[in-house]
């Protein structure tokens, strides 16, 4: 696999960084309303690149293209996406399980920055045993009826769809009896969104309660009872392949880490810069940035030998365990290298956010929860086990 860009890739570049540049506005300014900014993308072409000559995306990019496209949204501070979920994961479960009605019907407004969609996996007793779900959907005539709960639904304020994994074969257990459906969320006195308040004081997720919900049966992807394989198809996805955006802005992250322990050490006022121009790092802290600066072109050319088709069964929850560990190192690094100021929040409080944090701070916090959400490390390890290395499968209770 050869992932150095192409003459072809330089152009692609120049053209990702203008649009960039043009459709951004400078620091410190307020980054665009989140729907406006969708919108504008989709304008731009910038959504569902990856999807292949399908006719349902924009423009169509190569792999290395989508690489470029990914380090010069996240050298430009963009905004991180609320269409993620919907371009990312639905989109290329829709391509590979979904009718071509389906395909036509919702790939379109997702390129076009239109409909924001949520994923109604994760309930209360069911969040990495995703088997044990109890949500139910029940056939009523060309519509199935949804009830039960749903927790943890990021952005589902936001949707104005959701991919909910029911159960629709009464009295069935486990991976048997599962569908996936597609709910519209505009369904007042059917469908409740409550916000969930987070260590960080935001509320990116929420509960969701279903009360006979309504989903049309021919917007059930997979056929009836074969969600578990849906499902799964979508959150290797998850776990691996749609993570290495993420994983470019991990860099600069790791910059802003870089850059505060500098500053500490100048003693400056951290991350602002000023003090003495001549620094020596504590070696320990040395030591760490450079591990997780090894650790981070491991977890980037792992991303990619997946994306290139290059891994094995067990490569997504491989990628899931590296970056999700390795994250959480960044943030705890983070507070380290500021010591007592990490503690302090950067704003006059505020009824409407009573505990301000700078993205630093944000980031430690926000943080702990990657060892959990998509699929806790425990899971990952129980996959690579028993798919991988071919161990005798983990005993379950009854």
């Amino acid at each position: 696999m050869d992932f150095h860009p192409t003459p072809q890739d330089t152009p692609f570049r120049t053209a990702a960084r203008t649009w960039l540049t043009h459709h951004l506005p400078p620091p410190p300014a307020t980054p665009p309303q989140p729907r406006l900014w969708e919108r504008q993308l989709g304008q731009g072409g910038w959504i569902g690149i990856g999807w292949g000559a399908g006719g349902y995306g924009n423009r169509v990019a190569t792999l290395t293209q989508q690489v470029v496209w990914a380090e010069e949204y996240a050298r430009a501070g963009a905004p991180a996406r609320t269409g993620h979920i919907g371009e990312n994961l639905l989109a290329p479960t829709l391509l590979a399980h979904g009718t071509p009605a389906q395909k036509a019907r919702f790939l379109p407004p997702i390129a076009r920055g239109e409909e924001l969609w949520c994923q109604g996996y994760s309930e209360p007793g069911a969040g990495s045993d995703l088997a044990g779900i109890r949500t139910a959907a029940r056939r009523d005539g060309d519509t199935y009826r949804v009830t039960g709960q749903k927790i943890w639904t990021s952005l589902a304020h936001e949707a104005d769809w959701c991919f909910v994994l029911a159960r629709t074969e009464e009295g069935s257990r486990r991976h048997h009896g599962l569908s996936f459906l597609l709910v519209p969320m505009d369904q007042p006195g059917r469908i409740e969104v409550r916000p969930i308040r987070q260590l960080t004081g935001t509320s990116e997720f929420n509960e969701v309660f279903f009360d006979g919900a309504e989903a049309r049966a021919e917007h059930l992807v997979g056929g009836e009872g074969n969600g578990w394989q849906v499902a799964m198809s979508l959150l290797a996805l998850e776990r691996g392949v749609s993570t290495l955006a993420q994983q470019v802005g991990f860099v600069a992250e790791l910059e802003a880490v870089i850059r505060v322990a500098l500053d500490t050490a100048r003693g400056g006022e951290a991350g602002r810069g000023g003090g003495s121009p001549n620094v020596q790092l504590d070696p320990h802290i040395r030591g760490q940035l450079a591990t997780l600066w090894a650790e981070l072109k491991v977890m980037s050319w792992n991303a990619l030998r997946t994306l290139a088709g290059a891994g094995d069964a067990g490569a997504p929850s491989v990628a899931k365990l590296l970056w999700g560990g390795w994250h959480q190192r960044l943030g705890e690094l983070a507070m380290a290298v500021r010591g007592a100021a990490a503690t302090v929040g950067p704003y006059d409080w505020d009824e409407e956010r009573p505990y301000p944090l700078d993205p630093l701070q944000h980031l430690f916090l926000f943080s702990r929860a990657d060892t959990i959400y998509g699929g806790s490390d425990e899971i990952q390890r129980t996959i690579i086990a028993e798919r991988v290395l071919g161990l005798p499968r983990e005993v379950r209770v009854p």
